[in-house]
C-alpha cells in the first residue's frame, strides 16, 4: 500500500497526570511530523483524584473498571476540542494513561508478571468522536520479550541524530540517536514526580514553575548523596521505572532524612533530576554512542533550576538545545510521537526499538478500534 499523508491527533496523559495532551498532526510519508495545534485538556479534579487512588492502589476492580470508562469520556473530549475547530482527522492514536507498569519479568509457577495498563477505553474514544482509534502500543513489546517502553524512542530515531533526546516529565527518559551505534533509550529514573510532591505538600502548588522555588534554595550535599544511592540509578539499560517505584510512600520515606527548609528540599530534587541524568549519561552511553547535543523536552525543559544544573554537568563540547531548536513542541513532542506510532501501525511499519524497549524483534505495535 502506497503511503499518504494522514491527519492524525495524538492523545495522552503521563504520570504527572496534569492533564491530558491532544495534538492535532499531519503525518507524512517520509515519517516527518507536523503539529497543526495542540492542547492541554484538564482531567475534572474528581477523575484526576481517582487516577492518583489507583497510583496508590488504593482504588478497589468496581473504580477501575468505571475509571478506564470515565477516562475514554475525557480523552474524546479532549479530541473534539480540536475536532470542532480543525474537523474529524483520519485516525486518533491514544496512548491511555497508564495506571501501572511491572517491567520485570518474575514469574509464578512458569507464567510471566511482566505487564502493563493503560486506561482510557478507546471504544468510547472511537463511538463518542467517530473516528477510527489507534491504541495499546505497549501491550504487544512486552509479548515479545520487552518493557512496553519507552516507546517515542522510534519517533527520536527519525527526527534527530547524533543527540541524546531527553525527556523529563513525571519520569525521565532518553533516546540515544548516534551515527556510530544503534538507536536505544531507556528511563534515566526520577524526573518530577518527587519534585511535584513536594511543590503541592509543602507550597500548595502543583509544580514548581520555571523551578523558581529550586532556584531560591540550597543543595543539600548529603540528603543529595542519600537519594543517588537508589538502585535503580545503577541498574544496567535497557530498564524502565514509574511511580510504582517512586511513590507517595517511597518519597515520604526520603524526606524523613531531608533538609528542614522546603526550598533546600527542591533545589536538592532540581539537582537529583540532573545529576541522575547527566550519570546516566556517562555510565551507559559517553563511551558507546557519538554525540554532539542533548536535546531537552516535556515539562522539566522549562524548569530553570534543572536545565542550569544539567548544563553545568554536561561537558562544553556537547550542545544544550530543547525541541523547539527542531521546530517540535516541547508540550506536544509526546502526542506527535504517538500520532507517528500510529500512522506505522495503519502502514504496517514496525515502530518499536528493541534496542531501548529490550524486545527480541522488531514488530508492529497498536490495536485499531473503528
Amino acid at each position: 500500500m502506497e503511503r499518504e499523508s494522514k491527519k492524525i491527533i495524538g492523545l495522552m496523559s503521563g504520570t504527572s497526570c496534569d492533564s491530558i495532551d491532544a495534538g492535532y498532526c499531519i503525518i507524512k510519508p517520509d515519517l516527518s511530523a507536523e503539529l497543526i495545534k495542540g492542547i492541554n485538556y484538564p482531567y475534572p479534579e474528581f477523575v484526576r483524584e481517582l487516577i492518583f487512588k489507583a497510583f496508590r492502589g488504593e482504588i478497589n476492580i468496581k473504580e477501575l473498571c468505571q475509571l478506564n470508562f470515565i477516562v475514554g469520556e475525557c480523552f474524546a473530549l479532549a479530541a473534539n476540542e480540536l475536532i470542532k475547530e480543525l474537523g474529524k482527522p483520519d485516525y486518533i492514536s491514544s496512548h491511555g494513561q497508564t495506571v501501572y507498569h511491572y517491567p520485570k519479568d518474575d514469574k509464578i509457577e512458569g507464567l510471566s508478571l511482566k505487564s502493563t495498563l493503560q486506561i482510557g477505553e478507546n471504544s468510547i474514544i472511537a463511538k463518542k468522536t467517530g473516528c477510527s482509534v489507534i491504541s495499546n502500543f505497549r501491550e504487544k513489546d512486552i509479548a515479545y520479550g520487552g518493557e512496553g517502553a519507552p516507546l517515542v524512542c522510534f519517533a527520536d530515531s527519525v527526527w534527530f541524530k547524533n543527540s541524546l533526546v531527553q525527556n523529563i516529565g513525571g519520569i525521565s527518559n532518553v533516546t540515544v540517536v548516534s551515527n556510530n551505534h544503534k538507536t536505544f533509550g531507556f528511563d534515566t529514573g526520577c524526573g518530577n514526580i518527587m519534585l511535584d510532591y513536594c511543590a503541592d505538600k509543602f507550597f500548595n502548588k502543583k509544580y514548581d514553575k520555571n523551578g523558581e522555588i529550586a532556584l531560591s534554595g540550597k543543595v543539600d550535599e548529603t540528603w543529595l548523596q542519600k537519594l543517588l544511592q537508589d538502585e535503580y540509578y545503577s541498574k544496567l539499560p535497557p530498564k524502565t521505572t514509574g511511580r510504582e517505584h517512586f511513590s507517595k510512600d517511597y518519597i515520604e520515606k526520603a524526606l524523613y532524612s531531608a533538609p528542614n527548609d522546603p526550598k533546600d528540599i527542591m533545589a536538592t530534587l532540581a539537582m537529583l533530576c540532573a545529576k541522575t541524568i547527566c550519570n546516566a549519561y556517562r555510565d551507559f552511553i559517553f563511551d558507546k554512542a557519538y554525540i554532539e547535543n542533548v536535546v531537552l523536552g516535556g515539562g522539566g525543559a522549562y524548569n530553570k533550576a534543572i536545565v542550569k544544573n544539567i548544563r553545568n554537568d554536561l561537558p562544553e563540547k556537547i550542545a544544550l538545545k530543547t525541541h523547539e531548536d527542531y521546530g517540535i513542541s516541547n508540550n506536544y513532542k509526546e502526542v506527535m510521537a504517538f500520532a507517528l506510532l500510529g500512522y506505522c501501525r495503519i502502514y504496517n511499519i514496525p515502530n518499536n526499538i528493541p534496542e531501548a524497549t529490550g524486545a527480541n524483534e522488531a514488530v508492529v505495535l497498536g490495536k485499531l478500534v473503528l
